[in-house]
């Protein structure tokens, strides 16, 4: 940006600013985030502004009510993980497991982690996100494929857990 554009950014924040963040702040009944996420709306004028300076507040508007959404199902998500979590934690200290097979209920956990270990780098990352309790959807996000890609990828892998574990040498 050249001098003059310099300004007038600096005049389109001054002037703004307050709105974007009294609206952030509303949206997230959180202040400290409305501020980072005022910074965010702000740098995104910056980097990428309108074809139109008349249009700069409705622009705004939509930006911020975007970031804020965002921010809003990204809380959520970690709220909702935290408590698949929690339930997990809970499941296995009444001794019980959220692990389907019941081979798996009675393997120890370094044998387990040595197994996991020995697998393809995928198929412990997709083993490990869904005994974790992401979704199918939060998986495929996470391992970049398609959403009906996951159980596939899911089965073949316990699959061949599965198979680690039945070659494992007998204990006497």
């Amino acid at each position: 940006m050249n001098p003059t554009e310099n300004e007038a950014f600096r005049n389109l924040f001054y002037t703004y600013y307050p709105v974007v963040h009294r609206k952030l702040t509303a949206l997230l009944r959180d202040e400290a985030a409305a501020e980072d996420m005022a910074q965010e709306v702000f740098l995104r004028l910056y980097r990428n502004p309108p074809d139109r300076p008349e249009v700069v507040g409705a622009w705004l508007q939509r930006v911020l009510t975007r970031i804020a959404y965002d921010a809003i199902d990204r809380k959520q998500r970690e709220r909702r993980l935290l408590e698949k979590q929690g339930r997990q934690v809970q499941l296995e200290g009444n001794g019980e497991f959220a692990v389907d097979d019941e081979m798996l209920r009675r393997m120890n956990h370094e044998e387990v982690r040595e197994w996991l270990d020995a697998l393809p780098d995928r198929d412990r990352q997709v083993l490990m996100l869904r005994y974790s309790g992401y979704s199918y959807a939060e998986i495929a996000e996470q391992m970049k494929v398609n959403p009906p890609l996951v159980g596939t990828l899911i089965h073949r892998a316990q699959i061949k857990l599965k198979r680690r574990a039945e070659a494992r040498p007998k204990s006497v």
